[in-house]
């Protein structure tokens, strides 16, 4: 495939239409069978990618990971985020700006600080599985995503009762309404009333309105808590200035919609897993009841592995660079598959089993498990999510016995960047 600059690189020769549709409808199967034709680096041209060159070999990956930040743009490569999640936002910024605000939000993820949450989670979580009903099938991701929603209020904006409860259902519209523009450029235009952009554009404004009170509120009253947002009033930048309400308000969101959307979704196909495999649910409820988690973190670590809930992870290149055995020139945006990576059998032995005993036997190498990227650009929320899947699970595992309705495993549904279990994650729930 001809990609610019007179490079060229291996990939699909069909129109830029027809690769995109194939990579909205079916996206995971397009990976695999251009993986097995290709090899390990080849080329797409999907939106907004012009052109997406996929990568998974380890090699590549730490080349990406661990290059120059000025030539490597991850914030340039999710740029497909930005209407959501805001200009100052960490996700989407690159070099000195990324750093600094990264310094900024790292220290309430890390640590002590982070611990203190661990009875705020299994509170909330201990409410939810209260009200699952009994002997009869329901989709776990709703409640999923009701928790962990619950949990990053709580953690981040401080706010519970009815100012949760507003905040909870607003912050939900503009999820969806979000992941549903989000990867398809025609709704993105303003076709009038009615129309999906404006539907976002009225939910976002809600959402706005709501962390900007908040914010004053608690300016001018100086009420101060162990929340992130008290952090974040009381942060200076380096020339001594506070956060302005249009950087707050960023930082904000992309904290409560990145750390609950992809953690809601990570535990729902973890528990999908589970159900299916009743030895594995066996042994990581007996270690819970024990108060223990070594067993249960490997749990985690294999549900992001055989079900990761994003596909890539992105850097757009300011300048050319050899990948692969090919020259990829600047403009070209790298997706190092965490799909295709997570699959290899010279990394993990029956790639495609459910076996978290893999984790104890041995530690992945540092580019071959990657749910959360890598380098410098690694998630900085990696710790909290991890920390709340395990006191979630421990607090299911210990109420609730559970089984899947249906044996067969649940097929991936795409929601906006991520894929969700396909049919909610389904599973019947009674007393221990």
């Amino acid at each position: 495939m001809l990609i610019g600059g007179g490079s060229t690189l291996p990939g699909p020769r069909l129109p830029r239409a027809v690769q995109g549709v194939r990579f909205l409808a079916s996206e995971h199967r397009m990976l695999q069978r251009y993986h097995r034709r290709y090899g390990d680096t080849f080329a797409l041209k999907v939106w907004p990618f012009d052109p997406l060159v996929v990568i998974s070999d380890p090699r590549d990956v730490k080349k990406i990971f661990t290059g120059d930040p000025a030539q490597l743009h991850a914030g340039e490569g999710n740029q497909v985020l930005g209407p959501v999640v805001g200009p100052h936002s960490v996700l989407v910024l690159d070099e000195r700006p990324h750093l600094r605000t990264r310094k900024l939000l790292l220290p309430p993820f890390h640590g002590a600080r982070m611990r203190v949450y661990g009875d705020v989670m299994r509170e909330l979580a201990e409410a939810e599985v209260a009200t699952w009903p009994l002997g009869e099938p329901f989709p776990v991701l709703p409640a999923m995503q009701r928790l962990t929603l619950r949990i990053i209020l709580r953690t981040v904006f401080g706010v519970d009762g009815a100012r949760m409860t507003e905040l909870e259902r607003a912050l939900g519209r503009l999820t969806h309404t979000g992941m549903r523009i989000m990867l398809m450029p025609l709704l993105q235009r303003d076709w009038g009333p009615g129309s999906p952009q404006r539907r976002f554009e009225a939910a976002r404004a809600e959402v706005d309105e709501m962390l900007f009170a908040e914010v004053r509120r608690r300016r001018e009253s100086g009420e101060r808590g162990d929340d992130v947002l008290s952090l974040l009033l009381d942060a200076r930048g380096e020339d001594g200035s506070e956060p302005t309400e249009g950087e707050l308000r960023d930082h904000l969101i992309t904290l409560l919609i990145a750390g609950h959307e992809t953690t809601a979704t990570q535990l729902s196909w973890t528990l999908e897993r589970l159900v299916r495999h009743p030895e594995v649910l066996a042994r990581a409820r007996a270690e819970a009841l024990e108060g223990g988690h070594e067993y249960l973190d490997a749990v985690v670590k294999e549900g992001q592995r055989v079900r990761p809930v994003l596909t890539y992870v992105m850097r757009t290149l300011k300048a050319p660079l050899e990948v692969g055995g090919h020259d990829v020139p600047a403009g070209a945006t790298i997706g190092t598959s965490i799909t295709l990576m997570h699959r290899r059998a010279d990394l993990y032995d029956e790639p495609l089993a459910f076996r978290p005993e893999r984790f104890l036997e041995a530690k992945p190498e540092t580019y071959a498990w990657i749910p959360f990227g890598g380098g410098v650009r690694r998630c900085l929320g990696a710790p909290f999510a991890t920390f709340e899947m395990r006191h979630v699970l421990s607090v299911i595992l210990t109420r609730r016995e559970l089984a899947a309705p249906d044996p067969r495993p649940e097929p991936r549904r795409r929601r906006g960047i991520t894929f969700v279990p396909g049919r909610g994650g389904r599973l019947v729930a009674q007393p221990l």
